[in-house]
Order: structure tokens, then sequence, then C-alpha cells
């Protein structure tokens, strides 16, 4: 049940697995099985089993589900609390009042002719004074009772009750853990039970009792199951696995069981992280207020796109607890993640990465491989012509960049036929250059070795250098920024270092890699363009499109280009989901911005957002149908001394004035959120989030507190 971290350059596995770039502590004692934030652990497992048993109800798109207490889509009318109060008192009154008439016979004996006359006289005559007593006491307290029954519903004080009364004083605390019926019951692994392997399912839930098993493990094993049952792996394998390993079983190529450390709230049944809570606004539906904000892949499996100035929490509330939580998931077996930032942006520790590769850092243990793993000259043209170029091209959507990979593959090409491999920095640049000796030397090469084909690609490429506007030189400028001497360790292709590509999405691996932005602003611009436009040409081809895979590019700002919209426009089919920042869409060319928000699913924007930026989210987010009413008071002079009585009560009662009231209902067509309430409405840190799921479910913007 083993397999693979990554494969090498060349898509082979002769490289070792990757491990963690840093130590972990090297203690070999498993950790504590995770447990809900601020329960104590406890070892023998019993906080693992009320996280594994806790309820999960079915709710809307980015809905916290783990305790989740579903709330009705409308929200009830409330009785303000004078009124409310008075109307009970009233009802109190009036109910009283009756009862005192009837039992002081002002309305008359009526009232008991029901038990005078379907009971026998000797009931009612006889000796038995104790029995008869009870029997027209019985009947008294039956009137008193529908009395109050009467009264009591029409004060509405069911309602004050449990507004006023012990309810509110002692919210509903959850009910005690009882284990559920054994069937039912996840910590007894029923669905192995019923396929047949019981002394698996025996092994895993003992562990979950003793506390040996923790969320990573049993999301784990429920991954190499889901492989079972789909034909990847045999039923024997599993179950020998289980038998020998317990939960432990099944691991990850790193060995690691858990991350170093947890700053977010994960929930790896649903897959979810939690971001923070929907605000308690009237903006938000009345079904999503109050509830926590989660999202997991079948959120991120649309892409997001997070818009916010410096400080608004684009790294630390959405960056950071994403990467987290996508590592969780690639050490249970069901992510791959890539992680792109500046270095020292606090993307998280490196032990918690199976791959850190830090361009620029002369210790870094792993290099980035310039031409995506690929062998196939035209493919890699391609990709690094959208990495050096591709900002250039024209923004608008049916552009493309031909003319930048055709010429890199007029010099891929007939390189790799004569060195076996693609060129460094260097000798890529010389190239582009047209510098006479590496040119001279290449078309001797296909010469003697009789490449004709190459040769006329050698030919065209030398023709074109002579033409004004060729746009070699500008392909020389850009990666004339890689060839700098702080890079010089690095996109070796002689073999010499161990080049990570991004190929190796096929397996759940963990990488994080960190740009040079200090000094290096615009090379990162390219690395950065570089890297998302390989991992789109990485996903799209991978076998098995269950393993999601994510990118998470903290500070997107000269990567939206129009190849990099059509890829992000691919990805959801392919089993994967893209994470994108900006500080503003101003960094995104005009001609792209519909483009871009159309292509991604989800969409936040931060506190602090411009309000150029606000009418761009206010324009994709359309408008709604809302129902306004227009009410008018006009005041009633009342000209009678009772009247003027009757109004004294009204406003003892209500605490207003009489008043006829006008109401015109209309229904109007507004934004949902305005560019002006985005700009001045948000508070800070705020955010508001649209979500779609990758099964097309939609979710209106709401406005969440990231900071809870």
């Amino acid at each position: 049940m083993d397999s693979d971290g990554t494969r090498d350059a060349r898509s082979t596995h002769a490289n070792p697995v990757p491990r963690p770039a840093a130590p972990s502590g090297g203690s070999a004692v498993p950790p504590m099985p995770s447990v809900p934030p601020g329960a104590p652990p406890r070892p023998d497992g019993s906080a693992f089993l009320a996280w594994l048993r806790a309820p999960r109800p079915e709710a809307g798109p980015g809905v916290w589900r783990l305790s989740h207490r579903p709330r009705p889509e409308q929200e009830p009318e409330q009785i303000p609390a004078r009124q409310l109060l008075s109307g009970a008192l009233i009802a109190f009154l009036v109910g009283w009042l009756v009862w005192s008439l009837l039992w002081n016979g002002y309305l008359g004996g009526w009232w008991v002719l029901p038990l005078e006359l379907f009971t026998p006289d000797s009931w009612r005559q006889g000796n038995d004074r104790v029995g008869n007593a009870i029997l027209w006491y019985g009947y008294y307290t039956l009137i008193a009772v529908a009395i109050l029954l009467v009264v009591g519903r029409l004060g509405r004080w069911g309602e004050v009750w449990r507004r006023y009364g012990p309810p509110a004083w002692h919210p509903a605390q959850p009910a005690a853990d009882l284990p559920p019926a054994p069937e039912q019951d996840p910590a007894e692994f029923p669905h192995l039970r019923a396929a047949g392997a019981h002394d698996a399912a025996e092994r895993l839930a003992a562990e979950a009792r003793a506390g040996l098993m923790r969320d990573v493990d049993h999301a784990r094993i429920n991954r190499a199951w889901q492989g079972v049952r789909s034909g990847r792996h045999s039923f024997a394998t599993f179950t020998g696995a289980v038998l020998k390993d317990g939960s432990a079983a099944c691991p990850h190529p790193s060995g690691e069981r858990d991350l170093p450390a947890r700053h977010a709230r994960h929930d790896l049944l649903t897959g979810q992280v939690r971001l923070g809570t929907t605000a308690d606004d009237p903006r938000n539906p009345y079904h999503y207020r109050g509830a926590g904000l989660g999202l997991g892949p079948d959120l991120l499996g649309t892409s997001l796109l997070a818009v916010g100035p410096a400080g608004s929490g684009k790294t630390g509330a959405v960056i950071r607890p994403l990467a987290e939580s996508l590592c969780l998931h690639a050490l249970a077996g069901r992510a791959s993640v890539v992680v792109v930032g500046a270095a020292g942006a606090g993307l998280g520790p490196a032990d918690a990465y199976d791959v850190v590769v830090r361009i620029g850092h002369p210790e870094s243990v792993y290099d980035l491989d310039l031409y995506g793993g690929t062998a196939d000259p035209d493919e890699a043209a391609a990709i690094l012509a959208e990495a050096l170029v591709g900002d250039l091209a024209d923004p608008h959507p049916g552009s493309d960049s031909r003319r930048s990979t055709t010429v890199l593959a007029q010099l891929l090409g007939p390189f790799r036929a004569v060195h076996d491999r693609f060129p460094s920095v260097a000798e890529l640049r010389q190239l582009l250059d047209g510098a006479p000796g590496p040119l001279a030397t290449l078309r001797k090469a296909l010469t003697d070795t009789g490449q004709e084909p190459l040769l006329r690609e050698l030919d065209a490429r030398e023709r074109q250098m002579a033409h004004p506007g060729d746009v070699g030189t500008v392909l020389a400028d850009r990666i004339a920024l890689l060839d700098r001497p702080a890079f010089a360790t690095f996109f070796d292709t002689s073999g010499r270092t161990r080049p990570f590509s991004l190929k190796a999405l096929d397996h759940p691996v963990r990488v994080r890699i960190d740009l040079p932005q200090r000094g290096h602003a615009d090379a990162s611009r390219i690395l950065a363009r570089l890297v998302l436009a390989q991992f789109t040409a990485a996903v799209t081809v991978r076998e098995d499109r269950s393993l999601f895979a994510c990118l998470l590019l903290d500070d997107a700002t000269g990567v939206v280009t129009p190849e990099a919209v059509r890829g992000i426009q691919r990805l959801r089919s392919a089993g994967a989901g893209a994470v994108l920042t900006l500080r503003t869409l101003d960094d995104v060319p005009r001609p792209l911005r519909g483009p871009l928000l159309g292509a991604i699913g989800c969409r936040m924007a931060l506190s602090g957002l411009t309000p150029w930026d606000g009418q761009d989210f206010a324009e994709v987010w359309g408008k709604e149908w809302t129902e306004t009413r227009d009410v008018t008071d006009r005041q009633i002079i009342a000209e009678t001394p009772a009247g003027k009585a009757v109004h004294m009560l009204r406003r003892v009662i209500t605490g207003q004035a009489p008043t006829a009231r006008a109401v015109t209902v209309r229904q109007v067509e507004r934004e949902r959120w305005s560019a002006s309430e985005l700009a001045h409405g948000v508070p800070a840190g705020h955010a508001v989030l649209s979500l779609t799921t990758v099964q097309g479910e939609h979710a209106p913007p709401l406005l969440v507190d990231l900071r809870s």
C-alpha cells in the first residue's frame, strides 16, 4: 500500500522519496491524537471518539459542518420585548378575570351543566364527601387549565419562557457522548465489517479506543479503502497492512502521521478547514448567520481569488490555513499541494513539507526544473514562453503567444537532439542572443548526425534573427533575469542537482517554493508564471484525478495572463484548483479581469478594498430581487375621553403613539453588495466571500469574520 511522493525530473522513480527539508524533532514517539480545540488530550482515545462521533449535518456550501446546528431558511418574525411582555400580562389578567367571574357566579351556572348532566345522581348526592369533592374540584381544575391554555396561547407565554426563562439562562448543552449502535458507530468501522474485513475493523477500532489513532490516520485508511473499492489496490494487501501496522498502515512516503503543529481548526472527516464565522448581519442569509465558515476540496476545486491590501489577512487568514489543511490531506493520501510565496512569508515550517525549493538560497536542497519535467520540446517551449513573455501578450482572451513558443521550440528541439537534455539558462540565453559560437557548434553537431529537419528549424531561427522586431530579443532579455549570480546553482539541466518537477503531482506530495522577491521582483514574477503554467499542464494529464491537486500562490501580481485564465478554467474538470491572492485587481490587465472573475468559482473581497475593485466584485456578484416596504404612519387624534383613554393604554403597552399605518410592498432589483459597501462597509478582519462547489451549488456573498 506504499506509494511514492514525487518523481525526478525525467518522470522516473530513480531518486529516493523526498523527506521533509528539516528534521521534525527526531522523536520516534507518535504525537497525541488530534482533538478539537480547547479539549484536553485524553490518553484513552475519548477525545478522538468524540470527534469521530460528532454530528455533521448536511448544510449549504461553506458551512462548518462539525457540530453545526441548522437554522431555518427564513428569519422568524420576533415581537418586540415590551409588546410581548405586555401581551402576556394582559392575557393573564383576562384569564384571571374570566375565572373570577365564573367562580363567583357572575356568569351563571351554565359552565357546570356538563358535570351535572353526565354524572349520576348517586355520585353527586352520595355520602362519600371525599369522592364528591375530588369530582367537583377535578372539574374546576380542568376548566382552569383550559382557560390557561387559551390565554397562554393568546399571550405567547411559550415565547416568553424561551426568551426570558431558564432556557435563556442556561443554553442547551450538547448531549452526553452515548456510543451509537455498532452498525452505526464510525469508530467500529462498519463499512469494513460489511465488506468482510472483520479482523482489520476490530484492530482499528481497538486502536481508536486506546488513543493510538488520530484524524489523519482515519482519513488515510479510508483513502486506502477507497483504492480497494476502485480496484487500484487488492483487498488482501489492505487487510494485511492493517493487521500488521494498525492505524499506522498505508503510510505517507515521508513516514509522517501529522504536522509538527496546527494553527487552524480542521475536520478531516468532511475535509474542511475553518477560516472564520459568518457574521450575524442582516445582509447574510439567516441560515448562514453565526455559522462557521469552512473550505475544503469541494470548494477549492473551483479555485479561489482573494483580493485585499497588505495587512488585510490574505496570507495569515487564508493562505496559511489552506496550506495547512492541504498538507494534512496530503498526509492522508487525498491531495497534493504546491505553495508558492516570497521567502519568509509565513507559509508554514519547512518540516511540514516534503519538498522545499528555496530559489536563490545557497542551502536549498532541491532545484526547480525549468522545463517542467517534460521531454517534448514543443511542450517545454510552450510552458517556458508563458513564463517569460506571457504577461506581454495581448491581454484579450482570444490572443496567444505562439510566436514566442515557436522561437523557443526552434532552439530547444535541436539542442535536445544533440545533448539529450535541454539547455541551461546561460546556454539558452546565448542561443536567443544569436551568439555565433553556440549556434555554429549546434549546427555542426546536427550536420554530423544528419538531422535535416532540425537543421531547417535552426535555419529558420537564424533568418528570423536578422529581421527587426524579432521576439527572440525579448525572450533573451527576459531569460537574462534568471541568468544572475544568485541563481547560478539553480535550473541546472546536467543532472548534478535534484530538480523538482510538477509532474510529481500525481502523488500526495507537499511542496513549498520560496521566491526571491527581495531584489529579484521581476525574476519572481517569471518564476510564479512558470510554476502556474507547469501546474496547469501537469494536472490536466494525470491519470488519477481522485487525488486533489491545488496550487496556492501568495501574491499573483503579474501572473494573470490570457493563457493562465484558460488554464484555470480547465482545473475543475481535472480534479484540481488554484488559490490566488492580489493586493488589487489593478494588478490584472483590464481586459482579463472579467474573464478571471468568471473563471474563479470562489471570490473573496477583504477589508480595505478600493471602490474601483469593489465595482468589479459588485458586477460579478450581480443583483437580486428584494422586497421593500414603504411604511407611512399617520397619528390618530382621539376626540372623546374614552378614545383618549384607549390611546393612552395603547401607548403604555406598545410604547408608541396610536397610528394608522399604510404599507406599500414592492419588488426591486438591487446589487447584492455595492462598490461603496465593499469599500467602506467591511470591518477590519472581515471579508465578503461567495462560494461555488464543483457540483455547481452556489452560496451568495457572505460577510465573514476571519478572526473567529
